[in-house]
């Protein structure tokens, strides 16, 4: 399952209105100007005169209907007294009068009755919004089929439990958090931290005009004035940097560094783009779970050759401009492309379709099939080798991928083209080669491929060596502001002393997610020592950093980050109430569990502690992680049996586990057991074979049982390595 988020796509209108026009004219002083509408948002209606095709072109789109009022009109569900079962939840829906409402019997035969108040999207699916108290709307997770005239669960045969972060009476469905911002004009999130309360607003209860091209009323008053030397007050989206900054927004799986959004502003100014991480993405950078396109089209070569969104797309109706090859031949020679020489299919079919070889796609919502922007060629190849999936055998369901990867070969040639994925998948493997980690540290400094790629290549990494901490460090002043935050969080295992340098020189960076970055590098840095214009220049970096986590304070995760701030800057007790709020969005959020359990040991709580893993071992009984937190607090109790047990079992749960195995060799070898001792710091050096802390305990153990020269060979050693 994945958060909610309904894909929309952002349209570039010229704001400007045929009011009358005045014979002269005098500069918009913006000094001094006084908005008439509330932050200068005019509504679609000031649009239309002078930009009328683009209006009816938007009227009836995605955007124009992204969110609307639940009436007879707008809603397309089957609201005549139906009953739906579906995944163990019983619904009722039917009409009082003018209201939609739904009966709901919960998994857990709780029983509601509730009153639908907005419509969300259109086509192919609708979903219905329902008003919860301190401001909060929830989205339902009945949704309606516009296709197929059906109810249906977009996530089908999960039972979620009202308990679960997932729930649509939670988190995860939350319109304020999740939905909002991409669905309406000018949304002010206004989240109240201490109440857990909203008042959120929005100019325009769609996606506008202004939601790309920003507040309008200035660029009437400059239509008015007739002034060609003044700037338009608005943003045009005419070349590809200024449709990132409108598209991309909402057209992202990202992180937001701002509280609310504001048109104009540079994209990493304002978020923070989705590496391609397991969780979303396969291996070579395919679309997984959703991404929302940009983080698909950013690894491409159409983006990194200019491309812009609206070479494909009408901008306003936000369909494509062609339909067919035809889209594609507006840049590529059909005589060469739209060949069966080149795709080796037979002309005019779907497999002669360029989309199903270059942007294979997948169903999100249940129903919604959304295609991967990342224009790539298929490779059956990395398929055989990576598990990752490819256009041929997607359509060839009865084939191989080796069979795939032999008519490539025989098609084009044993040669590949040369393509970021070779080096984002090696970038992946467990046991990288010292060779192979030397090419992806050259592709990651290498600005002819994608940023996106090459910071996710970074991000997957140890650092481990002189020389990758010398790559990290060349990174931390590349040209991409993604790859200068991820070398920032590469340092941040350092101690403090040796990142505190780097942080000083980074929060002088004109990003501000890379501000961020050097934010974290320095929490805990005594700034006093500093002389007074640095010293300023730290305490205001400190407090964007924090302005940044209570503008995500909404989110679960967003206190589990705010938890892990006060820790770093020993405030163990709002740290507790961070992690306390995140567990009461989320009872099921595995690290707030383990980080309040260690606040709580900070403070002197243990008993308190010891109930918070034995919470999460009952949540989690397969997982060896909490066991191997209890076993610390037993060791720290002087319960050591008790501790020896859960480290064992730890590791029967998990036998990448390396810390348990070292604390019991720990265990055993300051009880001079030097056998089991030796042993399990063996199982954990198999694991991490450069840890120092592993080496040099195993050099103890060879000096404590009487072998010398081996515990002197390991001490050489360690004298010789660097990190």
């Amino acid at each position: 399952m994945t958060r909610f988020l309904l894909t929309l796509t952002l349209f570039g209108v010229f704001l400007t209105s045929c009011n009358k026009k005045n014979d002269s004219y005098s500069s918009v002083n913006t000094s001094t100007f006084i908005s008439k509408y509330r932050d200068g948002y005019v509504g679609d209606e000031n649009c239309k005169s002078c930009h009328e095709t683009a209006y009816e072109d938007w009227r009836g789109s995605h955007h124009d209907l992204a969110m609307q009022e639940a009436n007879a009109t707008t809603v397309l569900g089957d609201f005549n007294n139906q009953s739906v079962s579906l995944d163990g939840v019983d619904y009722r829906l039917y009409k009082n009068g003018e209201e939609f409402m739904v009966d709901v019997k919960e998994i857990d035969s709780s029983e509601k009755t509730y009153i639908i108040k907005y419509t969300f999207g259109i086509t192919p699916l609708q979903q219905y919004m329902i008003d919860f108290d301190k401001g909060k709307k929830q989205v339902l997770r009945l949704t309606w089929d516009t296709i197929e005239k059906k109810w249906f669960h977009q996530y089908a045969n999960d039972q979620i439990r009202p308990n679960d972060w997932l729930h649509w009476s939670k988190g995860g469905q939350n319109w304020n958090t999740m939905c909002a911002e991409c669905h309406s004009t000018n949304l002010q999130k206004n989240y109240d931290v201490a109440k857990d309360s909203f008042a959120t607003s929005y100019s325009m209860i769609n996606v506008n005009c202004e939601s790309c091209h920003g507040p309008g009323e200035k660029h009437l008053l400059w239509a008015e004035k007739k002034d060609s030397t003044l700037s338009m007050y608005t943003f045009t989206g005419l070349n590809q940097a200024e449709q990132i900054k409108q598209c991309g927004p909402c057209h992202s799986r990202r992180v937001k560094l701002t509280e609310n959004f504001t048109p104009g502003l540079d994209y990493d100014e304002q978020f923070m783009l989705q590496t391609i991480t397991p969780e979303y993405y396969f291996a070579d950078g395919q679309i997984n779970e959703e991404d929302y396109v940009l983080g698909s089209f950013m690894q491409s070569k159409m983006y990194m050759n200019g491309i812009k969104c609206s070479d494909c797309h009408n901008p306003h109706s936000m369909e494509l401009k062609f339909e067919g090859n035809k889209l594609c031949l507006q840049c590529h020679v059909p005589d060469k492309y739209d060949s069966k020489n080149h795709h080796f299919h037979e002309m005019n079919t779907e497999a002669s379709l360029c989309i199903n070889c270059h942007m294979t796609g997948r169903y999100y919502m249940g129903n919604d099939f959304r295609r991967d922007h990342s224009f790539r060629n298929p490779r059956p190849d990395q398929s055989e080798e990576f598990g990752t999936p490819n256009a041929c055998t997607a359509c060839h369901k009865d084939k191989s991928n080796s069979w795939a990867s032999n008519y490539i070969v025989q098609w084009y040639g044993p040669e590949r083209l040369d393509h970021f994925s070779d080096y984002l998948v090696l970038s992946t493997k467990e046991n990288i080669s010292a060779s192979e980690k030397e090419r992806v540290h050259r592709f990651i400094l290498n600005v002819k491929y994608p940023s996106l790629t090459r910071a996710t290549a970074l991000e997957n990494l140890s650092m481990t060596s002189e020389a990758d901490l010398k790559n990290v460090l060349e990174a931390t002043r590349d040209s991409a502001s993604l790859i200068r935050f991820k070398a920032a969080q590469k340092l941040m295992n350092l101690p403090l002393e040796d990142r505190a340098g780097v942080g000083l020189e980074m929060m002088k960076d004109p990003s501000k997610l890379v501000r961020l970055g050097a934010a974290q590098l320095l929490l805990g840095f005594n700034a006093n020592q500093l002389n007074e214009s640095d010293r300023a220049q730290v305490h205001q970096l400190i407090k964007e950093y924090e302005k940044f986590l209570y503008a995500n304070a909404d989110f679960a995760a967003g206190n589990l980050n705010l938890g892990d701030y006060f820790m770093q800057i020993n405030d163990p007790a709002n740290a507790i109430r961070s992690y306390q709020n995140a567990l009461k969005k989320d009872s099921l959020l595995f690290p707030a569990y383990t980080n309040l359990a260690t606040a709580l040991n900070q403070t002197g709580k243990n008993e308190e502690a010891l109930k918070m893993l034995n919470t999460l071992i009952q949540y989690y009984p397969n997982n060896g992680r909490p066991y191997y937190l209890r076993a610390l607090l037993h060791f720290e109790l002087q319960n050591n049996e008790q501790a020896i047990n859960d480290l064992k079992t730890a590791i029967d749960l998990d036998d990448q586990d390396s810390r348990a195995r070292y604390n019991l060799a720990t265990y055993y070898f300051q009880n001079f057991d030097y056998p089991n001792a030796e042993k399990y710091v063996r199982q954990a050096l198999l694991i991490e074979p450069e840890n120092r802390d592993y080496t040099y305990l195993l050099a103890l153990i060879y000096r404590d049982s009487g072998r010398a020269r081996k515990s002197q060979e390991l001490m050489q050693k360690l004298n010789q390595s660097n990190i």
